[in-house]
């Protein structure tokens, strides 16, 4: 299932409306009386005053749908900490209306429904609850310590009664072999200490701020955006499940975009398995378009969102709270070996993704640019024409 944590909130306050409906009807029936001896100006003020009052009205109504279940509990923004197994989702944000695609975010907003702490109106306008995500996880892609923020009313036994609606379901794991390798039996290979360390240099070129633009879509070489940073990247020590070898690999960074993680793994592996030069990585920084392969996505996991900046400046000033999980190590960690670790394991065995995806390396030009691989496509099509017409 989806664990649902709650570390830290913070009050917000609410506007009521005292007034009750009935007292501002009688106010404009009283009101539209007297206007009926006054001259033409008066009219016209009290008609604009009229109109305040009923948009008042208004305001009161939309504002106390509510009122009974804001008088039983208070409504406070507050922090969700959350664990997920990302098989069968089409990743973490939610396209409200859309039920064919379903997302983490349409069985979390359903469960905050159903448990009572949100207004069922406000389903799909979340941010109406100011609703907002701390990272997005692609399809399939599962978490350990996703984290979102939102207003709620405060209900008894909170994190237990949305856990209650919530359906039961990362680092990194691969292999690497060389690309001569039998790829098909992968029971059989072992990582070797020395590729191990080849592999972390690798990694460690990662390391500091690059342009990424050519690990992301539609990101130009000169968009300031595609500039990010990265802390540390490395693989650990190999592990064996099910007869298959697989290895952790962290990566930890100030942000990241879409497919840019999957495809910094992608040409470390077409590196190792001696697809690529390891130039390729230097070359991909540049402004020509690089061709990097995507990895699989099983098998990335959202390990943890951090704060340290946050924590650093208001942790210790006595008004707000760190903003760290230290207490809920061990339920993290009981939720990834229950439910994440297995689906990877297993999934990675029945279908074989990262097999697969490594017999695609070879139709990747890692040596030329975008630009130089269209015009030799164009060429050869165009030399291919010439031979048809001499037919």
């Amino acid at each position: 299932m989806f664990k649902t944590r709650l570390p830290l909130s913070a009050l917000v306050t609410s506007r009521r409306i005292a007034a009750a409906n009935g007292g501002l009807f009688k106010l404009i029936s009283s009101m539209s009386e007297a206007s009926q001896k006054q001259p033409a100006a008066n009219l016209l003020k009290r008609s604009k005053e009229e109109t305040e009052v009923i948009q008042t009205t208004k305001r009161a109504k939309s504002e106390g749908d509510n009122t009974e279940e804001e008088r039983r509990y208070p409504k406070k923004k507050v922090i969700l900490l959350m664990a997920y197994c990302g098989k069968g989702y089409y990743g973490m944000q939610r396209n409200a209306g859309n039920t064919q695609f379903k997302t983490i975010e349409d069985d979390l907003v359903t469960a905050l429904i159903k448990s009572g702490c949100i207004p069922e109106k406000h389903g799909d306008e979340m941010k109406k609850m100011s609703f907002q995500r701390c990272a997005r996880t692609d399809k399939g892609v599962s978490a350990a310590g996703q984290v979102v923020s939102l207003k709620l009313w405060m209900i008894e036994n909170i994190v237990e009664k949305i856990n209650e609606h919530l359906p039961p379901q990362i680092r990194i794991l691969v292999a690497f072999s060389h690309k001569d390798s039998n790829t098909s039996d992968t029971a059989a290979f072992r990582l070797d200490p020395e590729t191990l360390q080849r592999v972390n240099l690798l990694f460690a070129r990662y390391k500091g701020t690059h342009n990424f633009h050519n690990f992301t879509s539609q990101k130009a070489p000169k968009d300031p955006s595609a500039r990010r940073y990265i802390m540390e990247m490395s693989c650990g020590e190999p592990f064996i499940l099910s007869n298959n070898e697989f290895a952790v690999i962290k990566v930890r960074g100030q942000s990241f975009m879409m497919h840019q993680i999957r495809k910094m793994i992608g040409l470390v592996i077409a590196v190792i398995k001696g697809y690529a030069e390891e130039n390729v990585i230097d070359r991909s920084w540049e402004q020509e378009k690089v061709d990097v392969p995507k990895a699989p996505g099983l098998g990335l996991v959202l390990e943890r969102v951090h704060f340290d900046r946050y924590n650093k400046r208001f942790g210790g000033d006595g008004l707000h709270e760190c903003l760290e999980w230290d207490g809920e190590e061990e339920a993290i960690k009981a939720f990834k070996e229950a439910h994440i670790y297995p689906t990877i394991v297993e999934t990675e065995c029945q279908e074989g993704s990262m097999r697969s995806w490594m017999a695609t390396l070879p139709i990747h030009d890692f040596k030329g640019t975008a630009t130089e691989t269209q015009n030799n496509k164009e060429q050869k099509q165009e030399e291919a024409d010439i031979a048809n017409d001499s037919d």
